[in-house]
């Protein structure tokens, strides 16, 4: 039986895999890799400067977020209809391009997977209303809208080869993020004076005027804004961590960073809103607080916390390996439930 064609359709905001900052094109490109070593035909649409085992299908040059010449709507337009002008191509298409990608879905009969990595305004869900018939996926229990067709929860997977294990932590909080009043960055702020210890602030700066008003004033010799990080300074930036903050001011989607500083062994504070009480494991991988006066606590409980043990649940639930065979599931079910449509 000849292999399953499967188009993974990713964001064109960024590269696949991104230099820097880029979650969902992480992930898109973390299951094409999984899905190719795993022996199936993938083909992944994304960037023309993307980088990819997968056959790379492209009509947009650069990500628009690193292109001020590109257009975003019509770069997104672009590339979303050439995916689905190549459907019949494929046995499925598994979309990582939220709403906009749904209203394509009817036009072709090839069938549709969209993993929904997080609903982002309450305006945008008519469209998911009205193809709520369609295959999803969550990237948590917690993240979930009601009446959407979920076929399963699959965790967000990372690749373990890029994060390797620090054994021994350093002396700095750190907070790895965009920079936007959802992610806390001025309650990192705060545990660091409270508890006297430097913090390491590092991500893109989503929200200007909240960085000019609630972070800038505070930055002084202990705590510091150093940038956005690519995978070589994330590294840096872990062996450098007695723990990293998330100290999430909404409900988390997922939090690929929560992941990530657990693969290298990095506990995780972080606020118990969302799916932080999925990926962390109170007591066991991080501490889940309510506020910074606990989470100021929960930095005296952190020689509790077993490094390796950090890693090993990574590589049990978070791994880009147990994400590809979790899809993999996903993908059958679907082809069954089609199979069962046909006459």
């Amino acid at each position: 039986m000849p292999a399953k064609r499967i188009a993974i359709l990713a964001p064109v905001a960024w590269r696949t895999p991104p230099r820097q900052y880029g979650a969902w094109e992480t992930v898109a490109g973390n299951i094409a890799e999984g899905l190719v070593s795993r022996g199936w035909d993938v083909t992944l649409f994304a960037t023309r400067d993307s980088v990819t085992r997968a056959h790379l299908h492209a009509v947009v040059d650069r990500g628009y977020e690193e292109d001020p010449a590109i257009d975003p709507k019509v770069a997104e337009y672009l590339h979303i209809s050439e995916a689905f002008e190549h459907a019949g191509e494929f046995d499925l298409i598994h979309s990582h391009y939220d709403f906009m990608a749904l209203t394509y879905t009817r036009l072709v009969k090839t069938p549709v997977l969209t993993t929904i990595h997080g609903f982002s305004s309450p305006r945008i869900m008519p469209v998911y209303e009205k193809y709520r018939d369609g295959y999803f996926v969550s990237i948590s229990d917690s993240d979930r809208a009601p009446g959407l067709n979920y076929v399963a929860t699959v965790y967000n997977g990372i690749d373990l080869d890029l994060y390797p294990l620090q054994e021994s932590g350093g002396d700095e909080l750190i907070f790895l993020g965009r920079i936007h009043p959802d992610k806390g960055v001025h309650l990192a702020i705060e545990v660091a004076r409270l508890s006297g210890l430097p913090l390491l602030i590092a991500g893109i700066i989503q929200d200007r005027t909240y960085f000019r008003e609630q972070v800038e004033p505070h930055l002084d010799r202990t705590i510091r804004y150093i940038g956005p990080l690519d995978v070589p300074g994330k590294n840096e930036l872990f062996s450098r961590a007695r723990a990293l903050l998330h100290l999430n001011t909404i409900p988390e989607r997922f939090g690929l960073v929560l992941a990530e500083a657990n693969a290298a062994g990095v506990p995780v504070i972080a606020t118990d809103l969302g799916s932080c009480r999925e990926v962390i494991q109170d007591g066991q991988t991080g501490f889940l607080v309510n506020d910074a006066g606990e989470a100021v606590a929960a930095l005296q409980r952190l020689s509790e916390i077993d490094r390796g043990a950090c890693r090993q649940r990574v590589r049990q639930c978070f791994s880009r390996e147990a994400m590809v065979v979790a899809y993999e599931q996903v993908y059958n079910t679907i082809f069954e439930l089609e199979a069962k449509k046909r006459p």
